[in-house]
């Protein structure tokens, strides 16, 4: 298994962001290694780098995909659809543009909501789900997120989400960082996302993505409905036991909503544990593909399932 130290190493080693052109708009991503597929899909205002821990080491075994989604990171911020179903069309998209015909789908955050999507929408291209801090599975949701969701956040976001603001900040963590005092990953994670909304086209699909699954109530999308679909598909779920953004406990009710998923809690881990525990996230998700088989449910078969659901 890949140690700390390795992973460190490697991620120098740098995933070149690559683009294609998608329905006439430039798609970001970043892709390597050969094997299974696994799709990496991050969270609500972040890239495919928060991925730049583990990717390395999952593809020494695989073919890994990491988007940039539309309105994110290197993609463009059209104005359009930025609703769960058009991210999940444009990951199927990105795949088919790429050959990849089907894929196991990782998901974190935001990016969990998208993955369960894709295998609703696409159930024949979705061989395993994996579940990261993920969203869409209940109500919570930390406060600041339901804030702006309001209308009259755009005006508020401009003044907070200065670019000069936020380089000062990094400037001050490098000088942290060089007398030994180490930001955690998860503030890391959490600065990078807030410094990508500097760019008033990137604030723009910021909102419009979270207004599209959260109001100031909490989250408003929900596949608790759906969930016992997901017993046909292999699932992991991954949660850190310190999330401050979406309850711990919204993964262990998953867990017991879908029969045959497996639950990793990661403690003292917050909302980013491939970031926080790469080793750990890696090994865990090494082993959930080495044991697990896709699906082979054919579409008489769904339709039977829901049809027993709602009877």
């Amino acid at each position: 298994m890949t140690s700390r130290t390795d992973l460190q190493r490697i991620d120098l080693q740098h995933i070149d962001l690559q683009h294609i052109e998608i329905h006439g708009h430039r798609v970001g991503y970043r892709s390597a290694g050969s094997g299974p597929v696994i799709v990496l899909v991050h969270g609500m205002a972040g890239s495919s780098t928060t991925w730049r821990f583990v990717m390395p080491a999952l593809a020494e075994r695989f073919t890994v995909v990491a988007p940039d989604l539309v309105g994110h990171g290197a993609s463009e911020k059209p104005r359009g659809d930025y609703s769960l179903g058009a991210f999940a069309s444009g990951v199927r998209d990105l795949m088919l543009a790429l050959g990849h015909e089907r894929a196991t789908l990782v998901g974190q955050s935001f990016g969990g909501g998208v993955a369960m999507q894709f295998a609703y929408q696409f159930p024949e291209r979705c061989e395993r789900l994996v579940l990261v801090s993920s969203g869409g599975l209940g109500g919570e949701v930390n406060m600041l997120l339901r804030l702006l969701a309001l209308p009259g956040a755009e005006l508020v976001l401009p003044l907070a989400c200065t670019n000069w603001l936020h380089d000062g900040v990094v400037s001050v963590a490098g000088w942290l960082e060089n007398i030994g005092v180490h930001a955690g990953p998860h503030l890391t994670e959490t600065w990078n996302s807030y410094g990508s909304l500097g760019d008033a086209e990137t604030r723009t699909a910021f909102l419009q993505t979270l207004r599209s699954v959260i109001d100031v109530a909490g989250q408003r999308v929900s596949a608790a409905d759906r969930l016992y679909l997901a017993a046909e598909v292999p699932t992991l779920i991954i949660w850190g036991d310190k999330d401050r953004i979406i309850p711990v406990e919204q993964g262990r009710a998953a867990h017991e909503a879908i029969p045959g998923s497996r639950l990793e809690i990661f403690e003292g881990a917050g909302h980013f544990p491939h970031c926080e525990h790469p080793d750990r996230f890696c090994e865990a998700l090494i082993d959930f593909m080495n044991t697990t088989h896709p699906p082979t449910t054919s579409p008489s078969q769904w339709r039977e399932r829901m049809l027993a659901r709602s009877t």
